[in-house]
């Protein structure tokens, strides 16, 4: 029998410098926030003082913020959180190991991300007065090198995150299937495959299938593209959640997924519900995701809360004060330019980018309790982060002014199930 236990949680904390303690609306996020007995947020960035260098690759911009903030965190009220997304490795391997060493003297409890895949991959466990909780994190966005690698019996292991990958499968009729061998042909964009099967290193293709470089089609009756999770990948996870439904009363799963199945961002790739429920059946008690910058559905499952989306809980993308020579050259400038030159031609004249996009500073924090493994209450506060402020004064979190985050998000819910009673900037879901 599991303990009666609250939970808070936030979205990305993209966050790049410290936060003002008395800026206004702070006390009553805070306020939201410690209603929880176990409090999570996810990490957006590496935190150190740029004791390394830029990996050759990285999430979208070099995220690095002094270990200060880390006490901003705590203000707020936070005790769990995870760094395993898509900046994870920004700062390459030097960057992970200062982010967790920082983490730790922090004291705030982490998952997702280990200098071996068995420690990224491990839960992570918080004590309680009420019980003990497990937190597992994963990313679905990542640069395949920053997955993290195992141990041998005699090389140590890869830092990096606890990745979950997933399959695509792009479907076509016969009448596109003939362009696309002929165009394969033609530029030899699959010669190295077709060498290893020559000698013996790949099988072969089967009838049906053609590969187009990177990508696999399959010929059939419709045309459409499919995804599902990895299963070796998905397996990991359950097996932690196995592990952690003995030391633990609650399990939460941190997932920072950037995919999507469309154009519209606040659609849910099937891969990613097909790894929520697969982690519920398995015995998890909820899923916080966050990744793409918007709001995403809250779906109940087997009378456990999914999350798909928290949207972003910080914003500070444009207030980083170095990047790594690559990234000017990347946008056509020398690497001696200021970062303001930087931010314009990324942003092309400030005309683009999370800065310029309303739904980028719309989140919600949900607050909800759970006695023997089963949702009992589940409340909503709407946020917004300051759309429209200069860089100085955006980005930080306040209750929203009005009902039309949460209206947005009631719609986005609806199919999967949801209904919940609007109130203001408040909201509560529907329990059957």
């Amino acid at each position: 029998m599991c303990a009666k236990m609250s939970f808070t949680a936030a979205g990305d904390m993209l966050v790049q410098r410290r936060l003002p303690a008395d800026y206004p609306g702070f006390k009553a996020i805070a306020a939201e926030i410690q209603r929880g007995d176990a409090r999570f947020f996810n990490l957006e960035a590496t935190i150190h003082n740029y004791e390394t260098f830029g990996s050759q690759y990285n999430g979208g911009s070099y995220l690095c913020a002094p270990p200060a903030v880390l006490e901003d965190a705590k203000r707020f009220g936070f005790n769990l959180t995870s760094f395993a997304n898509n900046h994870t490795l920004d700062w390459s391997y030097v960057g992970v190991e200062k982010t967790l060493e920082h983490l730790d003297a922090a004291g705030l409890v982490h998952a997702g991300v280990g200098m071996d895949l068995q420690r990224a991959a491990a839960p992570a466990y918080l004590d309680l007065t009420p019980g003990r909780v497990a937190l597992i994190g994963v990313t679905t966005t990542f640069g395949a090198p920053a997955m993290a690698g195992n141990t041998s019996g005699t090389v140590m292991g890869r830092p990096g995150v606890n990745g979950v990958r997933h399959n695509m499968v792009y479907h076509v009729e016969e009448k596109y299937a003939e362009a696309l061998r002929e165009v394969a042909s033609a530029t030899n964009m699959n010669t190295y495959r077709e060498t290893l099967r020559q000698e013996g290193y790949l099988g072969p293709l089967p009838n049906n299938v053609i590969e187009f470089d990177d990508l696999t089609f399959m010929v059939g009756d419709k045309t459409y593209r499919s995804d599902s999770v990895h299963e070796g990948d998905l397996k990991r996870v359950q097996r932690a959640i196995y592990e952690a439904s003995l030391f633990s009363d609650y399990i939460l799963i941190s997932v920072h997924c950037h995919e999507q199945p469309g154009l519209d961002k606040s659609q849910i790739p099937n891969f990613l519900r097909q790894f929520a429920h697969a982690c519920i059946d398995a015995g998890a008690h909820a899923i916080i995701g966050h990744g793409p910058h918007v709001v995403r559905a809250i779906e109940i499952y087997k009378e456990r809360p999914i999350f798909y989306s928290l949207g972003d809980f910080v914003l500070q993308n444009e207030n980083t004060l170095k990047q790594p020579a690559d990234y000017f050259e990347q946008y056509g400038l020398s690497a001696d330019s200021t970062m303001h030159d930087l931010f314009k031609a990324r942003g092309a004249g400030f005309t683009r980018g999370l800065q310029t996009k309303r739904e980028a500073f719309e989140t919600f924090i949900p607050y909800w309790e759970m006695e023997d493994g089963r949702l009992t209450k589940l409340t909503l506060l709407a946020a917004e982060l300051g759309f429209g402020l200069p860089r100085s004064r955006s980005g930080w979190p306040a209750p929203a002014k009005d009902d039309a985050i949460l209206k947005q998000l009631a719609e986005l819910s609806e199919p999967y199930g949801t209904r919940m009673v609007i109130e203001g900037n408040r909201a509560e879901i529907i329990l059957d």
